[in-house]
């Protein structure tokens, strides 16, 4: 078939981008800047204590008295036992190594999706792991990226990752001296977008054929994400309803297709004796069991590449206490570099650039008890007005 007239200028740009035209091209027109932010994870035993103590020191995440004191004994007592376990999956995180390669992906999908803004340049912005957020806006300024994304890698926005990732971009704009250097907008949240659920739903299908078919209708489908301090979720947090809105959504989509296996939204790796959002994930497999239910799928549904909660919590821990159950359980493969979902970060990304948006409408407004409400909710020298909503 021969493509349409529009779809091969597309092309053809695109291509002009990438080749050796494309390096005078380029000279003459900075990238934009696509900044993919992700809590991150150690690479290396080395970096475990590190990350912990930046993660406990983090008034976003919880708020403890005396918060660098008590957070940093924190992250000295947790440290051995969180090496054993990174030991156990290679030794560190791999969270870095997928996040690059969904970035050069994503880079391919835009220059030819959406050539009016190209070149585009993806950078790794970790929150407590390297890159960390100032390495990324130090590479921008040093390849010229004058227009600039924040593009949240946690569908669900919650205060405790997008909210603090974004909080620390703009410190680190501000202490750099490079608060007018980039024009930003950014995406803040995905958790319906059709292409995303589209995604999800395949990796939950290839999840699925790991049973056998005979097996495959009583697979209880236990959709997994990082749970929550309830101080949080009463505070006006909206992550639990857009993760339960994404669980809604995929279910929808999965039963067009003829599925409709039992489902519950569950929640992992509570940290601390303070209540947290529950049921427990581990909790859930062994009160079905106990119910006469044989067969359970983990479903990371707030991740979106493999870490130590999947490849540790999940695989290992809930694993090996389904395995002493009698039961049969299986993760449902991560994204990393699945294609489908590389192809939903580009579509939500190029609606994003060609509509010119600035942010999501839930963005301009901080939760009842927001902790941080001078900085929460801002966007540094953003590309068109911008004001929150308790100051409109």
């Amino acid at each position: 078939l021969i493509p349409k007239e529009d779809e091969m200028l597309r092309r053809i740009n695109a291509a002009m981008l990438r080749g050796p035209l494309g390096s005078r091209g380029m000279a003459t027109r900075p990238p934009t800047g696509v900044v993919l932010m992700n809590m991150g994870g150690p690479s290396t035993q080395e970096e475990v204590h590190p990350f912990l103590l930046r993660l406990f020191t983090d008034r976003q995440i919880m708020q403890l008295p005396m918060q660098k004191m008590l957070g940093s004994w924190i992250a000295r007592r947790r440290s051995p036992k969180i090496m054993k376990q990174y030991a156990e999956i290679g030794g560190g995180s791999p969270i870095g190594k997928w996040t690059e390669i969904q970035g050069k992906k994503l880079e391919r999908h835009l220059d030819e999706m959406c050539p009016e803004t190209a070149p585009h340049k993806t950078y790794i912005a970790f929150r407590y792991a390297s890159p960390l957020t100032e390495d990324a806006i130090t590479r921008m300024k040093n390849d010229g990226v004058k227009r600039a994304v924040a593009f949240s890698q946690f569908p669900q926005w919650s205060c405790t990752t997008t909210g603090s990732s974004l909080n620390e971009l703009w410190r680190c704009l501000r202490e750099s001296g490079m608060q007018n250097e980039f024009q930003w907008s950014i995406i803040d949240r995905w958790h319906s977008h059709p292409s995303y659920i589209e995604a999800l739903a395949g990796r939950i299908l290839a999840g699925l054929n790991q049973f056998p078919v005979e097996d495959q209708k009583k697979v209880v489908f236990l959709f997994s994400a990082h749970s929550l301090p309830m101080k949080r979720v009463n505070a006006g947090d909206p992550y639990p309803q857009e993760v339960a809105s994404t669980v809604g959504r995929v279910m929808e989509h999965l039963s067009e297709k003829g599925l409709t296996n039992p489902y519950i939204l569950c929640w992992q790796s509570k940290v601390g004796p303070l209540p947290w959002l529950g049921p427990k994930t581990q909790d859930a497999i062994k009160d079905f069991k106990k119910q006469g239910m044989t067969h359970f799928m983990a479903i990371p549904v707030a991740f979106t590449t493999d870490h130590i909660e999947t490849l540790y919590e999940i695989d290992m821990e809930f694993g090996e206490e389904a395995a002493k159950m009698g039961a049969v359980f299986k993760r449902s493969p991560s994204f990393n570099d699945d294609d489908m979902f590389v192809k939903a970060l580009a579509d939500i990304a190029k609606s994003h650039l060609e509509r010119n948006e600035l942010c999501t409408k839930q963005y301009s407004m901080n939760c009842p008890g927001c902790v941080n409400p001078s900085e929460c909710r801002s966007i540094l020298n953003p590309i068109k007005p911008y004001s929150r909503f308790k100051e409109c």
